[in-house]
Parts: C-alpha cells; sequence; structure tokens
C-alpha cells in the first residue's frame, strides 16, 4: 500500500485498530498507525496533513 491507498488504510486501520475512535485521534499517531499496517510500504516523508485528513475521514466512513 501506499499513502494515496486511501480506502485500503482506512478499511486495515479500522479492522487492526477497532479500540480506536479515529475521531479523537492525533496525526502523529495516526501516521504511526498507518506505517505499522502490513503491506504498507511507502516513503514516510511522501505524507502530509491532507493525506491524514482522508485517512481519517474515510476510517469514520468505515465505521458508519
Amino acid at each position: 500500500m501506499k499513502w494515496t491507498d486511501i480506502q485500503d488504510i482506512a478499511i486495515e486501520l479500522a479492522e487492526k485498530h477497532e479500540d480506536i475512535d479515529p475521531t479523537y485521534i492525533r496525526f502523529t499517531d495516526l501516521q504511526k498507525h498507518v506505517l505499522e499496517l502490513d503491506g504498507f510500504d511507502d516513503d514516510p516523508q511522501r505524507c502530509n496533513e491532507k493525506i491524514l485528513e482522508a485517512i481519517q475521514a474515510t476510517w469514520l466512513e468505515e465505521l458508519e
């Protein structure tokens, strides 16, 4: 997975971190969780606030 795979990342996070409410996650923690996902293979430096916001929003949609 790459940073642009927003949907896939959100699904993986929802499955792996059922105990986390993405509404209240700090972006530093969100980035850490993404980097720890199995199959994630992208440069941490390519991440930015816009990408993290998109991941957070999509993760919230997955929980609905």
